[in-house]
């Protein structure tokens, strides 16, 4: 199936003592390497990996630095550990909650070269999400409608970690800025939209049993919130000042523009105000202001998409 592409496996782990044996050891054959971040485990995570026996497996440890500094130093172990060879990256997480035979489905489209960048979808398989915590829908579900607006394509299930990635993505990406928190599927969503990279879902099982969430709601709402607002607005001037300015990417600004001079206090134009003094919110100016940006920034999108693709048959020519 993969030919001579290396396949790499990255899983994060943080007192995973319960399942990080199972997660190791039902891995397919096929993977070529398996490289674990045992980030600040205090539980028998630590031990229960040494006691693993396989030259596939390599133990990174760190000191807590959060889920999204665990799996880029994954990335980066394995794009030194290859150096030039053509590999993917799969993150599947330390607590057993994705099943190692979606794998294939995973890598098909990166093999096929239809693809970036695969994401996992649990709302598209069969069994859908029936076993998910119904709070964990409803957060799934708002920071994906969240997610597609500011990473300009639709993502259904932005908060499944189960991904494939291509060395190519991972030889143009900045690890200096890289997410290092539980936000980091929303971030390399948006920045892979601004690089032009393309991305897939495939449906994946979803499997939910005693583990325990880290991530307190509230403060994770607002951090990753304004996060995504931050790098939605900076994806999109960005191709501003650049040559990948396209008439969708000027109109999508302006309407941004005009949706956040309608909230500004005495910036209002005077067709806005006119507006106001007919009784339309100001809010409501600036939700259908931006409605109509995104719009654009869906073209835009799919725009930057083709000049990447037409400049790398441009370099095989």
């Amino acid at each position: 199936m993969k030919g001579d592409c290396c396949i790499g496996v990255v899983i994060p782990a943080r007192n995973e003592e319960l399942f990080i044996r199972e997660v190791v050891e039902s891995l397919p054959d096929y993977v070529d390497a398996i490289v674990v971040i045992n980030d600040g485990s205090v539980d028998g995570t630590k031990s229960i990996l040494e006691q693993i026996s396989t030259r596939k497996l390599h133990v990174i440890e760190l000191d807590g630095k959060g889920v999204g500094a665990a799996i880029d130093t994954g990335h980066q172990f394995l794009l030194e550990h290859w150096g030039s060879k053509k590999f993917i990256s799969v993150v599947v997480a330390g607590d057993g909650q994705m099943n190692p035979e979606d794998m294939q489905g995973l890598l098909r489209p990166i093999l096929a070269r239809q693809a970036d960048h695969v994401k996992g979808d649990r709302f598209l398989h069969p069994k859908g999400v029936q076993n998910m915590p119904k709070h964990r829908i409803i957060a799934s579900t708002v920071l994906s409608f969240l997610t597609t607006l500011t990473a300009g394509q639709v993502i259904s299930d932005s908060q499944c970690g189960y991904t494939a990635t291509s060395c190519e993505v991972l030889r143009h990406w900045n690890w200096n800025r890289s997410w290092k928190g539980y936000g980091y599927p929303n971030y390399w969503l948006i920045q892979m939209s601004k690089l032009g990279f393309r991305i897939q879902h495939v449906a994946v099982e979803s499997i939910y049993g005693d583990e325990v969430s880290g991530i307190r709601r509230f403060p994770f709402f607002i951090q990753v919130g304004i996060m995504m607002v931050r790098e939605h607005h900076r994806r999109n001037f960005s191709w501003l000042l650049s040559r990948q300015i396209t008439p969708h990417t000027l109109f999508a600004s302006i309407a941004y523009l005009i949706g956040w001079i309608a909230l500004i206090p005495g910036m209002s134009t005077d067709f806005e105000r006119e507006l106001v003094e007919r009784g339309i919110a100001p809010i409501f100016i600036a939700i259908s202001a931006w409605a109509v940006a995104h719009v654009f920034d869906r073209g835009a999108t799919r725009t930057v998409q083709e000049l990447r693709l037409n400049a790398k048959a441009r370099q095989k020519t």
